[in-house]
C-alpha cells in the first residue's frame, strides 16, 4: 500500500467489509470463483454499498479524481457549441447525458445551451445511482432558474421509444465492467476472482469461453498479428450490446464520448502489457483492485477502435475522433475562455479560470489522455471535429 495513502475511518471500513462480505457470498454461491468483470460490477454498482451506489464524495478535488466538469464551466460550454447546431435545428429535441455526476456538467451545459437559443425539450439524464441522483437535483434545482430546472428529468434507463437529439456520455465508458484476459503459451484465459486460505481476494485464471475468445481473435485479427505471450489486458466484449442499448432508439442525432483511452494498436502496444486496469482513491492512483472495496474507484482505459466500431454497428456514422484539446479547441474554447474571462471579479478568478483551461488542454494533463469520439445520424456533426481529426489512427 503506497505510504501516502490516507486511511479511510471506521464507518468507510466497516462499509467496505460489508462489501467485501456480499462478494465473497457471491463466489461461494457461484461456485468459488467469479469473472473479474463481476467482481469489478458488484465493487462499483452493488446496491447500497458500491462505490457509485453510496454515498461518499468522490467527485472534485475532495473526492477520489476529478473530472473535467467539475474544473468549471469550460468544457461544459465547448461541448454545447458543438451540439448547439444540432438541437436549435431540432424541434422537441433531447439532451441525453449519461452518468450525471455531480451535476456540475448539467448545470453549465444547460446554462450555456440557453445562451445560444439551443436550449432541449427535455435534458435527461441516466443515473443508475440514487445518491448520485439526489445530489444532482439538490445541486440542479438550488444553481439553475426554475425555467431550466424543470426540463431536466431523470431517467431510469434508456429511453424505450424512438427519440431525437444528443447523447453524451463523459467518463463513463471507463467504469464498464472490464473483462480481464490473459495470454499464455497460445492459450486464451480469462481472469477470475476467488478467495485464499485467509479470506483475501486473489486472481486466478481459467480457460476463456467462446464468447471471450471470439472478441480477442477480432482484436488479433485487426492487428495482423496474435497478441504476445505474457500480456494480461481489457477488453469490453458487452460495448457492442450496450451502445445498442443506450442509443439504439436515436433516430435522428448524435452520440458524443468523451473518456481517457488509446486506437487499439497504442492500447494492446507491448507497454501495457499488463493492461490499464487501477483504482483511484482520494486523489490517489491505486493498482490493487481489492485494496478497500467499494471505497475507490476502479476504472479500465477505452479501445476507441472498439467504440468505433460499435457506434457504426448501432447504425450510426463516424463523425470524428480528435483528443479532447483538439476538441475543445475547434469548438469554442479560446471565445468561451474570454468570455468567462472578462466576467471574473478577481485575478485570483482570472488566475483559476487560466488554470482550468491548461488542465483541460496540456498534453501533460488531460489534453490528449483523454479523447472525444463523435457518432451522427440522420445529422452533420462533423463540424465540431475540424482541428485534429484522428480517424486515421483507428
Amino acid at each position: 500500500m503506497p505510504i501516502d495513502l490516507p486511511e479511510p475511518d471506521e464507518a468507510a471500513r466497516a462499509h467496505s467489509a460489508e462489501l467485501v462480505a456480499r462478494i465473497a457470498e457471491t463466489i461461494r454461491a457461484e461456485g468459488g470463483a467469479i469473472p473479474f468483470s463481476r467482481y469489478m460490477e458488484l465493487a462499483l454498482y452493488a446496491p447500497g454499498l458500491g462505490y457509485y451506489s453510496a454515498g461518499a464524495q468522490k467527485f472534485g478535488r475532495a473526492g477520489d479524481f476529478v473530472t473535467a466538469p467539475e474544473l468549471g464551466p469550460l468544457f461544459a460550454q465547448c461541448v454545447a457549441e458543438a451540439v448547439a447546431p444540432l438541437l436549435g435545428a431540432m424541434p422537441g429535441a433531447q439532451f441525453l447525458e449519461l452518468g450525471g455526476g455531480s451535476g456540475a456538467f448539467a448545470q453549465d451545459a444547460l446554462v450555456h445551451l440557453a445562451l445560444l437559443d439551443a436550449l432541449p425539450a427535455r435534458y435527461a439524464i441516466l443515473e443508475p445511482s440514487a445518491d448520485l441522483r439526489g445530489r444532482q437535483r439538490e445541486r440542479l434545482e438550488a444553481m439553475l432558474p426554475a425555467a431550466l430546472f424543470e426540463r431536466v428529468a431523470w431517467l431510469d434507463g434508456p429511453p424505450q421509444e424512438d427519440w431525437r437529439g444528443v447523447l453524451f456520455a463523459n467518463e463513463v465508458l471507463d467504469a464498464l465492467p472490464a473483462t480481464r484476459f490473459a495470454v499464455r503459451g497460445g492459450a486464451l484465459f480469462e481472469e477470475f476472482v476467488a478467495r485464499d486460505g485467509g479470506g483475501n481476494f486473489l486472481r486466478v485464471d481459467q480457460p476463456a469461453d467462446a464468447f471471450l475468445d471470439a472478441a480477442v481473435r477480432h482484436i488479433e485479427r485487426y492487428l495482423g498479428a496474435p497478441l504476445p505471450d505474457g500480456l494480461r489486458s481489457e477488453v469490453l466484449p458487452q460495448l457492442p450490446y450496450w451502445i445498442q442499448a443506450v442509443g439504439g432508439l436515436l433516430r435522428e442525432g448524435a452520440m458524443l464520448f468523451a473518456d481517457y483511452g488509446q486506437p487499439r494498436r497504442d492500447y494492446y502496444a507491448p507497454e501495457r502489457s499488463q493492461g490499464t486496469l487501477r483504482g483511484f482513491y482520494r486523489q490517489r492512483l491505486i493498482e490493487d483492485p481489492f485494496l478497500w472495496t467499494g471505497l475507490a474507484d476502479l476504472t479500465a482505459s477505452v479501445d476507441f477502435t472498439a467504440l468505433a466500431e460499435a457506434g457504426v454497428g448501432a447504425g450510426f456514422e463516424l463523425a470524428g475522433y480528435s483528443t479532447q484539446a483538439g476538441f475543445l479547441l475547434g469548438n469554442g474554447l479560446a471565445e468561451c475562455f474570454q468570455r468567462l474571462h472578462d466576467l471574473a471579479p478577481d485575478e485570483a478568478s482570472r488566475y483559476a479560470l487560466s488554470q482550468q483551461a491548461k488542465q483541460l488542454t496540456l498534453p501533460g494533463a488531460m489534453g490528449e489522455a483523454f479523447q472525444v469520439m463523435g457518432f451522427e445520424r440522420g445529422v452533420c456533426l462533423g463540424h465540431a471535429f475540424s482541428r485534429g481529426d484522428l480517424r486515421w489512427r483507428l
